[in-house]
Order: structure tokens, then sequence, then C-alpha cells
């Protein structure tokens, strides 16, 4: 997919978010905070900050599986997901990574016939 494309989708992705859960235009972090809770399992709660960041990286740790560089191992006694690293990540360039995170999730969500 072209950055022009990735973008297009990432803005109708960040609109119907925030349209259907009541809020503004999400940035990047808040949507992995969103698949994070959704890859939990658990429902909406309040998170420590601690939990956040957990949040935040089993939604990468996820989004990277379908890249082939994370494999799940297991979840722990608290039903937390953990994730083992397979293969190294190589080093993008920061416009990279954005543009390979954006078009992760955008497949997230369309894999979960969210748009």
């Amino acid at each position: 997919m072209q950055a022009a494309d990735i973008n297009k989708k990432w803005k109708a992705l960040q609109e119907a978010v925030a349209e259907n859960f009541d809020m503004d235009i999400p940035d990047i972090k808040v949507m992995l905070f969103l698949i994070g809770v959704q890859e939990l399992g658990k429902g909406p709660k309040e998170f420590s900050k601690r939990e956040k960041e957990e949040l935040m990286h089993i939604a990468t740790c996820r989004l990277f599986s379908s890249l082939g560089f994370y494999e799940l191992e297991g979840q722990d006694e608290q039903g937390w997901p953990h994730w083992k690293l397979v293969k190294p990540i190589p080093n993008y360039t920061l416009m990279e990574q954005e543009m390979i995170i954006k078009s992760l999730i955008i497949d997230y969500f369309e894999e979960l016939n969210f748009i």
C-alpha cells in the first residue's frame, strides 16, 4: 500500500473510531491502547499508567506478529498475553515506522470488520 493510500485509510479509520467511541480524533498511541484493550479481552476498565503502557506493548506485539516478528507465548495468571520476539525488527526510519504501524492498525481494524 502506498503512503497516500495509507494516509487516506488512516484518516477514515480515525474518524470512524472517534465517532464510534464518542471521542476526539485518536492518534497512534490511542489506537494502540484500544487494540491492547481488545487483545486483553477484559473489556473497558480503569488502567494504571503502567498497565496502559503494557496494553500499548501488547498491541505492538500483536500487530508485528502479522509480519512474523513476534509470537504469542501465552497468558500469565491474570490473563495478560505475553509475546516473544522471534526475529529482530529492522531499523526503520521514523517515517517508515509510522507508515508501517498505521498500515498494521488499518489491517487490524479491517480484520475486525470495523471499517
